[in-house]
Order: structure tokens, then sequence, then C-alpha cells
């Protein structure tokens, strides 16, 4: 049984499954569109949120060294994520590049993972763009009825419909095709990194260089908590991180890592990529390059033009305007975060479309889900299945509380892909590698040691809800995907001798 659980799926397999007439994607896109995919889905309300909580809660002005370390955490993993992508240029991500090393079972469960992360993530972000589009409508006079509104708005049925819309219009746009889409954000993406920058330049002529003493604050011992709510790290060891002081930059940057995540879902278009091999690295390493950069100039801006310590939780960087007595400042932010989420949302279904596609064409999921669109040659079937079910997720649910569950499971692909770079290049030193992640295996281990580290600072309930949807994929794999797989009916037709040889 073990042998079946962890039977890999070759390279030049995976490849030549991408070329099947009903089953290939269309390949448009470009490094450009890739990096613009990227900066996409990596800038949203982080940028105007996190930069200001963690410098009054936990870094102090050094918070833009905390956004330092966390983009050599994510650099770390994209390195490896660029070799596997330029690699194993299918859809699919940290999926396929499991199968290829780690095996079937490894690979259904980070399948699993990140269809549902990625579908709950884009839930979560539609629901956060509508509440700034009610607050748009209602500085501007207009006002939706309360049932309408959402479940929060309303004291007895509420629908969120919004949040609905955009997730049903950006699946259409999906589908009609990834050129249209890579458009699109193009446009979405250039407003909102042209807020970004309006942001920090306007903002750098109102700093006082006396908001920056002292750089780094007194440390303050955190007490450990106890409940469910509590770091894993600290019901494991007793150990409760601290806050400012040096070890506080780095307590920060496990907060603010969660600002660049959806580096990776740029390696899900690899399929659809003119030349994989070039652009696919180009992308994620230049989308992580330019958002880190944006991170760190916002994060000096914020704690220039306001004590960090008189900073606000819910908008420090709109507040911080207002401080100065620029309150307009305030609704060009809320702007640039609404646009911003438009974008996030809108790749993060791509991604979760294409895992799903990836999964249905090695017959892991039902192969009805894997045929692609005759003119569009888009995966329409799962496109339009999980649009429609994430926009009655998002309409009928509030998921902030939730949205942990999106970090833990990026976290745990960056975990995957690492280890799968290691084994990969033990198991298949003969493939063409364009890029190679330098120092291997170092930097993977790296990379593992850096992600789990930030893992083990998320709450135990977190960590639990995640056990829950892990058990449940189990289930699903035992009972269907197990029996159903191709790989497996290739190995059964191999063994009766009426088949095609085993794929190692």
């Amino acid at each position: 049984m073990s042998s079946t659980l962890f039977r890999t799926k070759n390279v030049e397999q995976s490849i030549q499954d991408t070329e099947e007439p009903e089953h290939a994607l269309r390949k448009s896109l470009s490094a450009l569109d890739l990096t613009v995919f990227g900066v996409g889905v990596i800038i949203g309300t982080g940028i105007f949120v996190l930069t200001g909580t963690a410098a009054k809660n936990t870094a102090g002005p050094a918070v833009s060294l905390s956004f330092v370390v966390a983009g050599v955490v994510c650099a770390l993993a994209a390195l490896c994520y660029a070799e596997f992508a330029s690699t194993v240029p299918v859809a699919g991500s940290a999926y396929t590049f499991s199968y290829a090393s780690l095996g079937e079972f490894p690979a259904w469960i980070i399948g699993w993972d990140l269809v549902l992360e990625l579908a709950l993530g884009t839930a979560v972000v539609a629901v956060g763009w509508s509440g700034y589009i009610h607050s748009l409508l209602d500085n501007a006079g207009w006002h939706l009825p309360q049932y309408l509104s959402g479940r929060d708005a309303a004291s007895g049925f509420g629908f969120d419909i919004l949040a609905a819309a955009l997730v049903l219009v950006l699946t259409a746009i999906l589908v009609l095709g990834m050129k249209l889409s890579a458009r699109v954000t193009s446009i979405v993406v250039a407003i909102k990194v042209a807020v970004v920058l309006v942001v920090i330049i306007a903002g750098a002529f109102f700093i006082h260089g006396a908001n920056y003493q002292p750089f780094v604050p007194k440390s303050q011992p955190v007490p450990a908590g106890g409940d469910l709510k509590a770091p894993l790290i600290q019901l494991m060891f007793g150990w409760a991180p601290s806050n400012f002081g040096v070890m506080g930059i780095f307590t920060a940057a496990s907060v603010v890592f969660f600002a660049f995540i959806g580096f990776d879902v740029v390696a899900t278009a690899a399929e659809e990529t003119r030349n994989p091999q070039r652009d696919v690295p180009r992308g994620i390493i230049g989308s992580l390059i330019i958002c880190t950069a944006l991170y760190v100039a916002v994060s000096i801006v914020v704690t220039g033009m306001q004590k960090y310590s008189a900073l606000s939780v819910d908008a420090p960087l709109a507040d911080a305007f207002k401080s100065t007595g620029h309150p307009w400042f305030a609704g060009l932010i809320s702007f640039g975060a609404a646009i911003g989420l438009t974008t996030v949302c809108m790749i993060l279904l791509l991604g979760q479309a294409r895992v799903f596609f990836a999964m249905s064409r090695d017959g892991l999921l039902p192969r009805f889900f894997s045929h692609t669109h005759p003119r569009f040659r888009t995966p329409y079937r799962p496109t339009i299945l999980l649009g429609v079910i994430i926009a009655i997720v998002a309409g009928f649910t509030s998921l902030s509380q939730l949205a942990e569950l999106v970090n833990i499971g990026t976290l745990f692909a960056f975990v995957v892909v690492a280890i799968s770079v290691i084994i990969l290049r033990r198991t298949r030193p003969d493939l063409e590698r364009s890029f190679r992640t330098p120092l291997v295996p170092w930097v993977p281990i790296l990379s593992v040691g850096a992600s789990l580290w930030l893992m083990l600072n998320l709450p135990a309930e977190t960590w639990l809800r995640f056990a829950i949807w892990m058990a449940i994929g189990f289930v699903v794999y035992f009972l269907y995907g197990r029996s159903h797989s191709r790989l497996a009916q290739r190995e059964r037709a191999a063994a009766a001798g009426s088949g095609p040889a085993s794929t190692p």
C-alpha cells in the first residue's frame, strides 16, 4: 500500500499530459504579465494596515527591517518555486511539484490544501472588498438594504450581494481567457501602485525625524497564553515572543509576512506562459522585489509621519495623514485598498481553479473538470464551479476569523516545495533546469526552517482547523482519488500487459 501512496508521476509524463488537445491551456502570458499578477495578488490591504499595526504593537519604527526579514523568508521560498516552475511548467504549482518528487498521496494533500485555502482566501478578500465599497457608497449617500449588506449588518437574513457579485464577475473574466485577465489585472495594478506611490511621496513631506526615536524601542516581554488562541509555540514550549527590541523585529516579521502571501500563485500559471523556463522565475522574483521595496517605503513613511505609539490599529496610514491635517488622503487610501483587493481576489480565484484543474487531469478529482473551453482554452468548468461556490460562501459568511487558514496553508506549501527541490535534485539530476536554486540543499533547508517557525507562531486553533480540513482530505482521497488516479490506471494496465509501461 505504501508503494501506491508514494508513486510519483515523472516530469516527462506531466508535460506530455498538457499536450492533450481537450486538456491543454493556451500559452499567452509573458514575464511582464506574471510580474503584474504577482504584484496584483501581493499588494492588498496589508500595505495600508499591517505596516502601522506591526509598528505600534511589535517593532516600532524598526518594522521596516521586519519587512526586509519577511521578504528574505519569501525569497528563500521563491527561489525554490522558481526552479520547480521552470523545470516542470505545468499548472498546479506545489501540487504538481510534489507529485513529481514526494509521491501521489503527499501531492493530494498539498493540492487539497491549496484548493481550499485559495478558495477561502478568495471569499475572505471579497468580503473585505465589499466592506470598502459599502463605506464609499455610504459616503456618497447611497445605502444598500441591510439584508443585502452581509451577515454582520443584518439581524435576520443577510447576504453580501457586493462580495458575491465581485466573485461572479471575476469568474466570467477568467473564463474568457488569461490574456484578458492579464489586461484587466495590468490596468488595476497600475492604478493600485500609483496610489501607493502617491501615498509614499506625499507622506515623505510630513516626516519628522523625532518620530524615529528610538528606532528600536526597548524590549517588552509578552506573557505566555494557555488557550487555543495562543501561538502553538507557546502551548508547546511555554515560550512567548517579545514585543519591540531586536526580537520584536522578528516577531513583527511573522505578522507582516502575511502581507507577502500570494507570489506563489504565479507558479500556477506556468503552463499558460509562452516561455516558462525564462519568464516564470522572472515573474516570481520580480514581483517579490517590487512589493518588498514598496512595503519598506510605506513603513518608513508611516512611522515617520506619526509616533509609532500613537498609530491606530484599524487604519494607521489613513489616520496618520489625518494627524497631519490632510484627511482627504484617507479617501484615496480606501480607494487604493478597494482597487487592490479586486486583483487579489481575481488571482487567488485563478490559482485555485488551476490547482483543481491539474488534480482532475490526473484523475484525483473527476475528469469532467479537466476539459478546457474549446474557444478560450481556459479551465472553465472548475472556474465556474468554484466561482459559484465561493460567491455563495462570501455572500452568507463573515470569514475574518478564518483568514489565518490561508496563511498556514501557504506556509505548508512552502515547506513541501523546498523539500521537493532537494528530493528531485537527487532523484532526477538529469533534468534540464533553466533556473537553479543556489546553494542546494542549504537554501531549501533555510526555507523549511523559516516557514515552520512562522507556522508555529500561528494560533493553536488555526492548527486545529487545518488538521480537520486535512482529515477530510484523507477521506476523499481513499474513497475516490486513490482508485481513480490515472497513474494507478496506467500501472494496472501495465501489470495486465495491456497498456503502456508504468510511470516511475
